[in-house]
C-alpha cells in the first residue's frame, strides 16, 4: 500500500510523546513490509523540511500551532496527485478534518479526545479553541473507518456520536524483548515509588507528591523518583519543599530508555495519576518489568491496569485512596510478587508486531485497491 499520514509531530520533534512512539513503531514496521509510508507533520526551528525516519518519508511543514492550515496547503501543492491507497489522520491533538479536503479513502486513528480536560492543561484561549475544534468530529467523520487505541477512547467516540460499528480497538504495543523481568536486577533497598512521564498539568504529578507526604506522615519511610521533564517542573519542586519532603522526592529529569527500564525494574510500585490518557503505555512497560502500578481510574489508564491483579485503580484526585493503595503494595511482599507476575502475563498480550499486523489489515480493508 501507499499510505499517507497526517500527524502533528514525528519522533525527532522536541515535543514528541506517546503518539509519536505509536506512529513510528506501527508505521515503521509497515515500511519494512514494503509499504510506502509518507508522513506530513509540523516542523520546529532548525528542523530540515524532509527526512527519512524508520523507513517513513517525513515532510515537515508549518509549526506546532499552524500545522492544521499548513498541512492542507502542503498536500494540495505537493501530494494531492500522488496515488495513495489510504490516508491516515492521526488525531491526538486537534483534528485536521481531512474528509473535507482529501479525496482518498481515509482512516481516522484516535488516541484520545481532550474535551473539557483541555481547560486543565492549556491556556483559556487555546483550551477553548481545542474544545471548539472537537465539536464537529461526529459530523465530519461520520462513517469514516476509525481505529481507537483503547476501549475508553472508543467509548468516548461513541458518546460523541460516532457509530460503534465503525470503530476498531487496536491497543498500543510495547517492546516485550526490551521490557522484561531481570532476575539479576535488585529492587531498591528502600520502598520506592516511581513516576515516568512528562511533567504536564494533566498528568497530576502533584497527587503523587501529596500521597508521599501523607504516607511519610503515617510513618511509612517511602521515597519517590520522578523521571521526566516539562513545564510543571518548577511548580512541583516548590510543592515538594512546601510539603517538607526534601530528599524523599528526587527529580531525575529526562532519562534514556535503558535508564527507564532500570527504574521500572527496581521500583517497588509505579504510579500514574493522569486525568486522562489514550492508554497509559508506561503502565504496561512497568507490568512487563514485573512492577505493579497504582493509577487513577481515568479513561485510558483503566485499560492498562487490571484492578486488583496487575495493580490498583483509585478515584482520580483522591490522595487518601492513592496513598492507601501504595501502602498496600509497599508493605506486602507477597502481594507485590503476585501482582508482578500477573502484570508480566498481562503485558505479554501487547506487542508492537501484533498491533502493526492488525493496523495493516485494517488499512488494507479500507483501501479499495488492496
Amino acid at each position: 500500500m501507499k499510505i499517507l499520514i497526517f500527524n502533528w509531530q514525528d519522533r525527532e520533534n522536541p515535543q514528541a510523546g506517546g503518539a509519536e512512539i505509536h506512529l513510528h513503531e506501527i508505521f515503521g514496521r509497515l515500511a519494512t513490509r514494503n509499504h510506502r509510508v509518507t508522513l506530513v507533520c509540523a516542523g520546529w526551528p532548525g528542523a530540515p523540511q524532509r527526512a527519512e525516519l524508520d523507513g517513513i518519508e517525513v515532510h515537515r511543514t508549518g509549526g506546532r500551532y499552524s500545522l492544521s492550515l499548513a498541512a492542507r496547503r502542503y498536500y494540495a501543492a505537493h501530494l494531492r496527485h500522488q496515488p495513495f491507497d489510504v490516508v491516515v489522520e492521526d488525531l491526538n491533538k486537534v483534528p485536521f478534518f481531512t474528509p473535507l479536503w482529501v479525496k482518498r479513502p481515509i482512516v481516522l486513528l484516535v488516541h484520545h479526545l481532550f474535551g473539557t480536560a483541555a481547560f486543565q492543561e492549556a491556556s483559556l484561549p487555546l483550551a477553548a479553541a481545542t474544545w471548539a475544534l472537537e465539536r464537529p468530529i461526529p459530523l465530519v467523520y461520520r462513517r469514516v473507518p476509525t481505529i481507537a487505541i483503547s476501549s475508553s477512547t472508543r467509548a468516548e467516540l461513541v458518546q460523541r456520536g460516532l457509530a460503534a460499528s465503525d470503530i476498531e480497538v487496536i491497543p498500543n504495543g510495547i517492546d516485550l524483548g526490551f521490557y522484561t523481568i531481570a532476575t539479576d536486577v535488585a529492587r531498591f533497598p528502600e520502598p520506592t515509588i516511581l513516576y515516568v512521564g512528562r511533567l504536564r498539568r494533566y498528568k497530576r504529578v502533584d497527587l503523587v507528591l501529596r500521597a508521599v507526604a501523607r504516607l511519610r506522615n503515617q510513618g511509612h519511610q517511602v521515597r519517590a523518583l520522578i523521571a521526566g521533564q516539562g513545564d510543571r517542573h518548577d511548580m512541583l519542586l516548590r510543592l515538594r519543599d512546601r510539603l517538607g519532603l526534601g530528599s524523599a522526592v528526587e527529580f531525575l529529569g529526562f532519562v534514556s530508555e535503558e535508564k527507564k527500564r532500570e527504574l521500572l525494574r527496581r521500583a517497588w510500585v509505579h504510579v500514574l495519576t493522569s486525568l486522562k490518557e489514550g492508554w497509559g503505555i508506561t503502565n504496561v512497560e512497568a507490568a512487563a518489568c514485573g512492577t505493579p502500578t497504582v493509577a487513577s481510574d481515568s479513561p485510558g489508564l483503566r485499560d492498562s491496569v487490571v484492578d486488583g491483579e496487575t495493580g490498583f485503580l483509585v478515584p482520580h484526585g483522591d490522595v487518601s485512596a492513592l496513598a492507601q493503595r501504595i501502602a498496600d503494595v509497599v508493605r506486602d511482599p507477597a502481594l507485590r510478587e503476585r501482582m508482578g507476575r500477573a502484570a508480566r502475563r498481562f503485558a505479554e498480550g501487547f506487542s508492537w508486531d501484533e498491533a502493526a499486523r492488525r493496523v495493516e489489515g485494517y488499512l488494507a480493508a479500507a483501501s479499495p485497491h488492496t
